[in-house]
């Protein structure tokens, strides 16, 4: 049975994986109509000999870094990321990688960060991808959300050695493990960049490395990073309850509580729990959303919101309503903090604007440390 569940699951990104550059896309002209992203990668990733790949699913013993140029068709439409399921990239209508440029040292790509910090922003956005993602689905995964969320800072990618197999669970699980270190030595890197302001976005068992980064860093004294850690946000963390109890109790209350989303009808983390002997998921079958939210956390239940995968394990990035929800909780310090009374209204307006209708039953609901919001959305 457990065997049949794993080959149902389609997991956190494209099963069969695929290059993320192909020569005659990076030779095609780049169409007056697309938008670009700059995407920035860390990464504990071995180097793949295969053309186009870059990085593999092996871990390395040292750090890899790179800089990724990202076309964005112009028929996107946000929540979606649109790659072809077989055949070559086409960049009308396909994310597309035009240019990749490996650094050689650490070094040579915080100043490339720095650059473009100090061209406008003073921000930068870290997202931390979960299991089952090959190097190409992050990279792409990360440019669509930061397209969606209409973020204006540096993007950084944060991979992981994930095998990119379904049945590799446990290996990522130790990858993941394994790059704790590097994501702390990362945030440092990226916090000496003259950025003001780092914001975090962690999804499924990245959330383990990130959780376990942000412990690090208040061991060592510095859990905000000298003041410019901004928003943290835990999509659907595939990270034990107990366990993440007691990360927390050791990072303590963050002075700006870290955002979670959760959702019960998540079957990726069905399968995790109980793959993990039936203990619940901090991002799936949670046990009371009160009891998290005293650690100094916001918990949105996006259980009733509809995904645009069959597993409702990305609907942080895959629903519209969503991804523009979160990137209005990067723009606005005070989005949906305890006093915040324009919940509503905002997510009223975010729904309207990208076509959703509120004649449905679909709620999100959103328990602070004081309150408890229940707010109508469109599915």
């Amino acid at each position: 049975m457990l065997i049949l569940s794993i080959v149902l699951v389609s997991g956190c990104a494209n099963p069969r994986g695929y290059a993320l550059l192909d020569p005659a896309v990076a030779q095609t002209p780049i169409s007056d109509e697309a938008r670009l992203r700059t995407v920035f990668v860390a990464t504990t990733r071995a180097r793949s000999s295969e053309p186009g790949y870059f990085f593999s699913g092996r871990r390395s013993q040292t750090e890899g870094f790179a800089r990724v140029l990202v076309s964005i068709p112009p028929v996107h439409e946000p929540g979606k990321l649109e790659r072809p399921r077989r055949g070559p990239v086409d960049p009308a209508i396909h994310f597309a990688a035009r240019e990749v440029r490996i650094f050689e040292t650490g070094s040579e790509f915080a100043r490339s960060v720095r650059s473009d910090v100090a061209d406008g922003g003073d921000r930068v956005l870290v997202f931390v991808h979960g299991y089952n993602t090959r190097f190409a689905e992050a990279v792409c995964r990360v440019s669509q959300i930061a397209q969606d969320a209409d973020y204006d800072g540096a993007v950084v990618l944060f991979t992981w050695a994930s095998a990119g197999r379904l049945v590799d669970y446990v290996y990522d699980q130790n990858s993941a493990s394994a790059a704790r270190d590097s994501l702390e030595e990362t945030l440092r890197m990226l916090a000496g960049t003259g950025a003001k302001r780092i914001d975090l976005i962690a999804h499924s068992m990245g959330n383990w490395v990130a959780l376990e980064a942000l412990r690090q860093l208040a061991i060592s004294g510095d859990r905000d990073l000298g003041g410019k850690l901004g928003d943290v946000v835990l999509a659907a963390p595939d990270v034990d309850l107990d366990v993440f109890r007691s990360q927390m109790a050791r990072y303590g209350t963050p002075g700006k509580p870290f955002f979670v989303m959760v959702s019960g009808d998540d079957r990726a983390l069905d399968l995790s729990r109980f793959i993990a002997g039936n203990r619940p998921r901090l991002g799936g079958d949670y046990a009371d959303a009160g009891q998290i939210a005293e650690l100094g956390l916001i918990v949105v239940d996006v259980t009733s919101v509809s995904g645009g995968d069959s597993l409702n394990h990305t609907k942080f990035a895959d629903n519209p309503v969503l991804v523009r929800l979160l990137g209005d909780r990067l723009r606005d310090d005070s989005s949906l903090g305890a006093d915040e009374r324009g919940v509503e209204d905002r997510l009223d307006t975010l729904a309207r604007g990208v076509g959703q209708t509120l004649a449905s039953t679909a709620e999100i609901v959103i328990t602070t440390p004081v309150e408890v919001l229940k707010v109508a959305v469109g599915q």
